[in-house]
């Protein structure tokens, strides 16, 4: 695929995952909660849809989440954009220098990456982020087609677990099989899977960084290596 190509077809995908209501469930949560908002958030106009992924379309490194916040990105319809989670990832990547500031709050607020593409595993907000087994298979053809389209891209950041098996999924779908014995996730793992680099990060949820699990010296760290990483390819 020419370069020229990618962003038209990244372009329609978007679109595609939009307009995608392949899961009962999921759709009538995310509209709910864009009905019954939060008080803080009274006065917005709430996405309530599925949310594609975002970046540089020549993106070497790819993070990849669980789903979209409900009253984060299922409101702006930004991924990882008007919740704490973002506060920490956009930090993180300006630090490491994807990313042209350090704050995500809203789909025009200017942030800009370089070098890195933000997408999620589930396209809509689950109900206590916790989507089911159908609706994480579901929506991993979009994960699989998103990669397939980024055609520089060869480093992969897991924010949590679910992120990890879900990448080991998509890769595994584009030709990429993982090696025997299966890598576990863990903060800072890191797996050769086909031609991409894996790396693990704990996600930067409120319940790991406010208990300390995760700290932003962990999450640095973690993207100084992709950032290493993908500046040999």
């Amino acid at each position: 695929m020419s370069r020229k190509a990618a962003p038209a077809k990244l372009s329609t995908l978007s679109e595609r995952i939009v307009a995608c209501r392949r899961c009962d469930r999921l759709v009538d949560w995310c509209a709910t909660v864009a009905r019954d908002k939060r008080a803080a958030y009274a006065d917005d106009t709430y996405w309530g849809r599925p949310v594609p992924g975002f970046g540089d379309v020549n993106a070497r490194v790819v993070v990849v989440g669980l789903a979209p916040g409900a009253h984060g990105a299922n409101r702006t319809g930004r991924v990882f954009t008007g919740d704490r989670s973002g506060e920490w990832l956009y930090r993180a990547l300006h630090r490491a220098g994807f990313a042209n500031q350090p704050t995500s709050v809203s789909r025009d607020d200017g942030l800009r990456l370089s070098g890195a593409w933000v997408t999620v595993c589930v396209r809509c907000a689950p109900p206590d982020n916790k989507p089911t087994p159908g609706e994480r298979d579901a929506c991993l053809p979009f994960v699989v087609e998103e990669l397939g389209l980024l055609t520089r891209a060869r480093v992969a950041v897991a924010l949590g677990r679910f992120a990890w098996d879900g990448l080991l999924r998509a890769l595994a779908a584009l030709g990429h099989a993982p090696p025997s014995p299966r890598p576990k996730f863990a903060h800072a793992a890191e797996a050769t899977v086909g031609s991409y680099t894996l790396l693990g990060s704990y996600h930067p949820s409120q319940q790991n960084t406010f208990t300390g699990k995760l700290t932003e010296p962990m999450l640095d760290a973690v993207f100084t290596r992709a950032a290493k990483l993908a500046a040999r390819l």
